[in-house]
């Protein structure tokens, strides 16, 4: 059995290409489903989010390709359209890699903390799809682990710089003062929560939530003083921002040209601000083609980022050191499912055994053999077979100054506190 790690993100593949592979929540599970009936797959996880599609597999031997081979078939695209995209991890390395995901070392954001949240809902949905066996979800838990020694032992989250904070950033450089923008959110996860809270902090003039389920949108505009509106009415609000942060998990967009371009007429040509930081995206590629619109996705940020990224690059080595040590250890526990076990089999031969000299006990009392006869033969020669092989080991190692095995036989009966010689 082969662990893989096989995908594509931010860094090995362009956005159009990311959201032609993206399963949202509800496609993940039928995914897994189907994933899991391919021959060789037996067990797997899928993780997908704006900046990664990833997929987490134990295949039989020979049937290495089958993951690969599957994703595209799956998304429909031509065969071969990924091969250049794609990325490969097997068995220690596929463990590191994971490690690496869910502690944030190989996002967009260096140390970001939402991917860990992401690693557990993915988690999730395969559970739920019964996808996972006892090596992957072993896995998974050591992950969370991990995840929460390096938060803990180094300051990779420190000072980080999120997405959301990196959207604000972007805005307050076009807006010198947001004090005096209309800002639109479109979404209500936990990306748009924290734009809102930024935009809180910086005393947006207004702010507006946009979502397919009102009560949602209701909910997280009353935590910062905004105003709800159901994604449907979205057109007639549109005009009014200055700002537009976008973040759904829809499949298709929900800002169109057509929609922006009646926006900028009615504003009269005043500029918008636009960014989009959903995969599959949010708002039309096109949109970024009218006069007075400004928009940026989710590529366009990385500049910004990575001019925080050097103050935790420190951080990072440390913490890459933690995931090194602990994936051998997860390693090590996977090899020993391969390997037989010393102390069952011992203890099938001693029943075994046991059975036999019982039989035998048992047909002395038949033949009118007295009890004490009985037990005497019972105890005697169940000792003797039981001890028989480590004895005349022992004795071999003792001729032989087998010193390791002697050491090692006086701890497996507890006698270690006694010198050997």
């Amino acid at each position: 059995m082969t662990l893989i790690a096989l995908g594509l993100n931010h860094l090995t593949a362009p956005v159009s290409l990311r959201e032609q592979v993206a399963f949202d929540a509800d496609a993940t599970v039928p995914a897994l489903r189907e994933l899991s009936r391919e021959p060789g797959v037996e067990e797997a996880l899928i993780l997908s989010t704006c900046n990664r599609t990833e997929l987490y597999v134990n295949v039989a031997q020979g049937a290495e390709h089958v993951p690969q081979q599957w994703l595209g078939r799956h998304h429909q695209l031509t065969p071969g359209k990924l091969d250049e995209f794609l990325y490969r991890h097997d068995e220690l390395d596929a463990v590191r890699h994971m490690f690496r995901v869910a502690t944030g070392l190989d996002s967009m954001v260096l140390g970001e903390p939402q991917i860990l949240g992401q690693v557990k809902d993915a988690y999730q949905l395969a559970r739920d799809s019964h996808s996972l066996r006892a090596p992957l979800d072993r896995l998974l838990q050591h992950t969370f682990a991990v995840a929460k020694r390096v938060r803990t032992d180094t300051r990779i989250g420190a000072h980080t710089v999120s997405v959301a904070f990196t959207a604000v950033r972007l805005a307050e450089q076009v807006f010198a003062d947001l004090k005096q923008a209309c800002v639109l959110l479109i979404g209500a996860g936990d990306t748009i929560e924290l734009t809102a809270r930024h935009l809180a902090e910086k005393q947006a003039r207004r702010l507006i939530v946009a979502n397919r389920t009102l009560e949602s949108a209701q909910e997280l505009a009353g935590r910062y003083g905004g105003y709800a509106v159901a994604l449907a009415d979205l057109p007639q609000h549109l005009a009014e921002a200055d700002v537009v942060i976008a973040s759904t998990a829809s499949r298709q967009p929900v800002l169109t040209r057509a929609m922006v371009e009646r926006a900028v007429a009615a504003r009269r040509r005043k500029p918008m601000f636009m960014v989009d930081i959903a995969v599959p995206r949010d708002i039309e590629a096109s949109v970024g083609e009218l006069d007075d619109v400004f928009l940026y996705g989710i590529d366009d940020l990385r500049q910004v980022i990575d001019d925080n990224r050097r103050s935790r690059e420190a951080a990072a080595r440390e913490a890459g050191a933690i995931i090194d040590l602990q994936a051998d250890r997860y390693m090590a526990w996977r090899r020993a499912l391969g390997l037989k076990n010393p102390a069952l089999d011992m203890r099938q031969s001693a029943e075994v055994y046991r059975d036999e000299v019982l039989a035998k006990a048992q047909a002395m009392l038949a033949r009118g053999k007295s009890p004490d006869e009985a037990l005497n033969f019972l105890a005697h020669t169940l000792t003797n077979k039981l001890l028989h092989h480590p004895s005349a080991r022992l004795r071999e190692a003792t001729l032989s100054g087998d010193m390791d095995l002697l050491h090692a036989a006086s701890r497996l009966y507890g006698r270690d506190d006694e010198p050997i010689g």
